[in-house]
């Protein structure tokens, strides 16, 4: 986590992974990420990335007539540190007591991809880089998941 907490740009000389990759490469990757998080999250476990984590978290639903629907839905939760490094708000969400918080494996993910773990390692790991640099900037990001 300490290697998102940058003080300066960070610059392509620390991103050989990305510059190596094509966009549909790089998308690919995060594709079979966001299936094994997925996959994950059905099973009510956590999947922590190294900036924050995905979690299923209790909700509440507005239906009909002011009643309330308890709802869990998926989340991503930024580290703490991160949020005050950064000088971010948000709501403080927790992930529920008992969750089980594993970290990718990306043996199984690269294993659904043409590529070797390591570069599915390495393209996970420039790519918070990237993100971690844009919430230095103060720059707008997003990131999509089905």
């Amino acid at each position: 986590m300490q290697k998102y907490l940058l003080y300066n740009s960070v610059e392509p000389e620390e991103l050989p992974t990305l510059r190596e990759l094509n966009t549909i490469e790089i998308c690919k990757i995060w594709s079979a990420m966001s299936r094994h998080i997925y996959k994950q999250l059905l099973q009510k476990k956590a999947v922590e990335i190294g900036v924050g984590s995905f979690a299923v978290v209790p909700a509440h639903a507005s239906v009909a007539e002011g009643k309330v629907l308890p709802v869990e839905r998926p989340m991503f939760i930024l580290n703490k540190p991160l949020k005050m490094f950064y000088n971010l708000e948000s709501e403080e969400t927790k992930i529920p007591d008992g969750t089980p918080v594993l970290q990718p494996d990306f043996e199984t993910i690269a294993a659904n991809t043409h590529f070797r773990q390591e570069i599915v390692e390495q393209c996970v790991q420039e790519t918070l880089l990237c993100f971690a640099g844009a919430l230095r900037d103060n720059k707008e990001v997003e990131f999509s998941f089905r």
